[in-house]
């Protein structure tokens, strides 16, 4: 069966089941489902917590003693989760069966836990062990420990994921070898309004210390949030979703020993019963790094943010504005052995107003729903340090919106709708100019049913969007093309699992695939863009088995993708005499992407785990079996993990297989294995945490490349370095 046939044949199942209700009807009727909140590192009572049906989208929260309580709970199973703002979600699953008296308990960890809680999967929450998707995620502890310069640093070595970067400050994700427009950075479910896709030396304007939770989602969910989301979906969440009593709040400071780096972000939240007020600003700052064999130049960094923002909440409605700040300034390390080197920096400023508004548990067929609007005004300026002068200054102005409404659940058939639209207005200015001035609108539809069986789900979707550019001076392009995806999850054995999902993606060709012209120092190359170029169009497959137990952990995923027309920048050869780069041009042929993800933590004694982590891509064009550039390397990672009250302890190695499959223009990147180790310490009561954190890096100092990196033929990655973190948290 083909692609286009299979997703014909899921419409039309979802049309009949969501006309079939009865079929899965359950008895009506309600019960009382109550429990207490703990922090289980000194089993004190939580209040202020957010305790959620997810389901059924009731929220409550726990009281002074720590607990909570919901009444008249129709029969059925159900997740429910226990939140506290910037400590790591707590979910669990109950069956409620007439009006029978149910009691569930949390604890909440403030570090440690394995479980989390995906927001960006389904557009709900779920555990990552229940998701249909493939899903990483790290709280807010987790993310102040790592390297915090920019987000691509934040998530390296992640499952799957990899950094694009032309240095530190600028480092992208790439999802199993996917980059630029292939994945999707969003902060709060709203895209950036960034340019970091369009360059290997623009970064994302995302404050990584700032945030309650990041997480990367690969799978058919991700069509809700757009059709070019084919390696998948990185969701920056900076939380405020619900209000309580009082004040909650945070500081992190940071200070490391390699390349002088110092930082810190502090943020409060003061809640009544219906308005929350919030507020969060931070600053980070680094000079050039050291790595095994000396100084990169020009390697510093620099960033300034800040949002304030207010929200208005109801039992059934809610309503919230946030505006936020950033400001970045980091170099582009050159080649020193060059004679007359061109030295740039970069400054990014971005200006976000956003409006969020929603309805949850009305009786309707439509039981919840959830928009927002934003405004981003992003610009860009690369500057030429010698001269002082600003070399080209690139200006992205984005309106977006987006609704998404949940369907009521109607025995085991539970869906999301919903449509989205974009208005950008780019344009790029002065010597390295290489694109138009050209306008961008895009409107999407979408869905996406579920259906859950006691062992067993179903999910499937589509999305139908469009695109129009408008450039001046060249030739008009408009594309419109479906999306779509299915998945079904079966529980083998008891904590197990097997996950087999299929997608179809369309993508119309970026603005710089179609319209650049000129020297791109950024990418090494002088681009020729192509008017004329097709929209993909490809196929994807995933299989996966999950394991999760007290004693163990794992995950294991082989995937396939099969793209049509794919775009990608091919040298020709030539040499242009102006800017001495390489010429290249925006090129279509067939690829294929295949490779596997694995995970296992294994509980060796109560309080000691082995963690071990690989992951691997292949990709080529087909035609030629030429092997695609910057495709991440066999890679892995060992380590154990000690907890004793409030100590943890995690010594760790970090492994990268050589990478002898080459595109044309690309060199050999060495093997390499470095030595990790990070601690900690917390200190909790019932108002108040403290979490003490020192990381040792590359322990060995040892001299190694990153084959994504677009500077790595003359600068390594960072040698070694302790890093020292505090953390507060007080609600």
């Amino acid at each position: 069966m083909t692609g286009k046939k299979l997703i014909s044949s899921l419409i039309l199942l979802a049309f009949l089941l969501s006309h079939a209700p009865r079929l899965w009807a359950e008895e009506t009727g309600g019960g009382t489902l109550r429990g207490k909140v703990i922090l289980s590192d000194n089993a004190t009572p939580v209040h202020s917590a957010t305790v959620t049906i997810t389901q059924l989208h009731r929220v409550t929260q726990t009281d002074d003693q720590g607990n909570y309580e919901f009444q008249n709970v129709p029969p059925g199973t159900y997740d429910v989760v226990a939140h506290l703002d910037r400590v790591p979600d707590v979910i669990k699953q109950i069956q409620m069966k007439g009006d029978s008296l149910a009691t569930l308990d949390f604890q909440l960890q403030l570090t440690g836990v394995k479980e989390q809680i995906t927001v960006t999967a389904s557009g709900g929450e779920e555990s990552s062990f229940n998701s249909l998707q493939s899903v990483t995620s790290l709280n807010s502890i987790e993310l102040a420990q790592k390297n915090t310069a920019s987000l691509g640093e934040a998530l390296d070595h992640e499952l799957g994921v990899a950094k694009r970067s032309s240095g530190p400050g600028t480092a992208r994700p790439v999802l199993r070898g996917f980059d630029g427009d292939r994945v999707l950075v969003l902060q709060d479910g709203v895209q950036t309004g960034s340019i970091g896709s369009q360059s290997g030396d623009h970064g994302e304007p995302i404050d990584v210390l700032s945030l309650e939770k990041l997480e990367v989602v690969k799978g058919p969910a991700t069509l809700l949030y757009g059709s070019n989301a084919i390696g998948g979906v990185v969701n920056a969440i900076s939380g405020h979703d619900s209000p309580h009593q009082g004040i909650h709040g945070y500081l992190t400071g940071i200070l490391g020993s390699n390349r002088a780096n110092a930082g810190g972000s502090g943020g409060l939240e003061f809640g009544t019963d219906k308005w929350l007020f919030w507020g969060n600003g931070g600053a980070q700052r680094s000079d050039d790094y050291r790595a095994a064999n000396g100084i990169v130049k020009n390697s510093f960094t620099r960033s300034t943010q800040g949002s304030i923002g207010a929200g208005y909440y109801l039992p059934k409605t809610f309503f919230s504005a946030n505006y936020s700040y950033n400001h970045n300034r980091y170099g582009i390390p050159y080649d020193t052995r060059e004679a007359d080197p061109e030295i740039v920096n970069l400054q990014m400023r971005k200006h976000s107003i956003q409006f969020n508004g929603g309805f949850r548990d009305v009786d309707a067929f439509v039981n919840a729903g959830k928009f927002y609007l934003k405004y981003n005004d992003y610009q860009h300026k690369e500057i030429d340090t010698l001269t002082g002068a600003t070399n080209t200054t690139f200006n992205n102005k984005t309106f977006l919106y987006n609704a998404m409404f949940d369907e009521r659940k109607v025995g085991k058939l539970s869906g999301t709708l919903g449509f989205s639209g974009l208005h950008r207005n780019y344009e790029s200015l002065g010597v390295e100019s290489i694109a138009p001035p050209t306008k961008q609108n895009a409107f999407a539809v979408f869905g996406l049913e579920k259906v859950d069986f006691e062992r067993l789900s179903f999910q499937f979707g589509g999305r139908i969007e469009r695109n129009a550019y408008t450039p001046v001076g060249l030739l008009d392009r408009t594309f419109t093309g479906f999306s779509g995806g299915a998945g079904m999850r079966v529980q083998t054995w008891k904590g197990g699992a097997v996950v087999v999902n299929f997608t179809h993606n369309y993508r119309a060709p970026a603005l710089e695939e179609l319209y650049n012209h000129g020297p791109h120092p950024g990418n090494q190359a002088f681009e020729i863009g192509n008017p004329n170029l097709q929209r993909e169009s490809g196929d994807g497959l995933e299989f996966g088995v999950r394991h999760s137990t007290n004693r163990v952990h794992g995950e294991f995923n082989l995937f396939y993708y099969h793209i049509r027309d794919f775009v990608y920048l091919a040298p020709t050869g030539g040499i242009d005499s102006g800017s001495g780069l390489r010429i290249a041009d925006y090129n279509q042929g067939t690829s294929r992407f295949a490779g596997t993800e694995a995970q296992l933590s294994v509980a060796l004694h109560t309080n000691l785990w082995l963690n071990t982590e690989m992951d691997y891509v292949n990709a080529e064009l087909t035609q030629t079996h030429t092997p695609l550039p910057r495709i991440p390397p066999l890679r892995g990672r060992v380590g154990l993990e000690y907890r004793y009250k409030g100590l943890t302890l995690t010594p760790e190695a970090v492994m990268a297989k050589d990478q002898n499959r080459l595109f044309p223009t690309e060199t050999r990147t060495a093997g390499y294995t470095t030595f990790d180790l990070n601690g900690s310490y917390t200190l909790a009561s019932q108002h108040f945490a403290q979490i003490f954190s020192v990381n040792g890096f590359n322990l060995g100092n040892r001299l190694y490349f990153n084959h994504l990196s677009f500077i790595k033929d003359f600068a390594p990655e960072i040698g070694r370095g302790v890093r020292f973190t505090y953390t507060m948290r007080f609600f």
